[in-house]
């Protein structure tokens, strides 16, 4: 009898021993069976969307204004001075007007991504954008902006940088630390269609250094001087890290579209309403 119960008694024991190695085994295991979970969850995440040539240009255009000089003429001044020169009262009642029409002003990075891979833009998205480093885009264009939350992109021929009339290192400094976008647009603004040799690297690569060492910025944006491209320019601006060029109001290149962004010049002879109905229908 004594036997019996010694039996039962150990028997008892590799029972509750076995139960208990079980647990711990179940126990070890949750760990790996959560990671395999988890990993075969990451495996079908969305992959990002790249869109090709094609669907980018099918894509609706975002509006882009183009800006020279900010300041008064009269009327006896030449017809390129009126077309190219905005009056300060009239650029800020164009500001104004965007504003109180909802618009929202985008960057180049907002816009890239939107059209290569698919990413949602606010409300009415428009850019902003000013060539050839004149000062009073920084003294009255960049205030007036700012009343209005709106960044603009600023185009600096780099030949210019400090000469009178012209912004200085300081203020293009300045506009990048406040959230604008600085970005090249050639040296001494000669066209480029007719580069060759070592105007490229003169053009593109060394105002590209000089203003990402002025910013201390990545620099990925171009536009045409007179908005003029060719075929010839594109693999040379890729070449020098220029994701995105801009051209104007003309067609755009059927297998490169994003180096043939169009914008368009906001004439000095327009009033405010033509020019907010331009920007309308020049981009639809």
């Amino acid at each position: 009898m004594k036997k019996y119960f010694a039996c039962l008694f150990l028997g008892l024991i590799i029972l509750q021993g076995c139960q208990s190695k079980a647990e711990e085994t179940s126990k070890d295991e949750n760990p790996e069976k959560v990671t395999l979970v988890n990993k075969v969850e990451n495996k079908t995440e969305p992959q990002k969307v790249t869109n090709d040539a094609a669907a980018i240009l099918a894509k609706k255009e975002v509006p882009i204004l183009c800006y020279h000089q900010i300041k008064d003429f009269n009327t006896s001044a030449g017809a390129m001075t009126k077309v190219y020169t905005v009056k300060p009262v009239d650029f800020a009642a164009q500001m104004k007007a965007l504003s109180e029409a909802g618009y929202n002003s985008i960057l180049p990075e907002q816009l890239y991504e939107y059209l290569v891979h698919n990413a949602p833009l606010p409300a009415k998205p428009i850019m902003i954008t000013f060539d050839d480093t004149r000062a009073e885009q920084y003294s009255i264009g960049a205030g007036e902006m700012k009343k209005y939350g709106f960044k603009g992109v600023f185009f600096v021929m780099t030949v210019s940088i400090n000469r009178p009339g012209y912004m200085g290192k300081e203020e293009i400094k300045s506009l990048a630390d406040e959230g604008h976008v600085v970005a090249a647009h050639t040296w001494d603004h000669h066209m480029v269609t007719k580069y060759s040799g070592e105007d490229w690297n003169t053009q593109l690569v060394k105002p590209k250094a000089k203003l990402e060492e002025i910013i201390g910025k990545p620099l990925t944006d171009f536009a045409y001087p007179f908005g003029l491209w060719n075929t010839a320019a594109i693999p040379e601006l890729k070449k020098s890290g220029y994701e995105m060029a801009y051209i104007l109001s003309t067609k755009r290149d059927s297998i490169d579209p994003l180096y043939t962004i169009r914008r368009m010049i906001v004439s000095g002879t327009w009033t405010t309403e033509r020019m907010m109905k331009s920007t309308e229908s020049t981009f639809e």
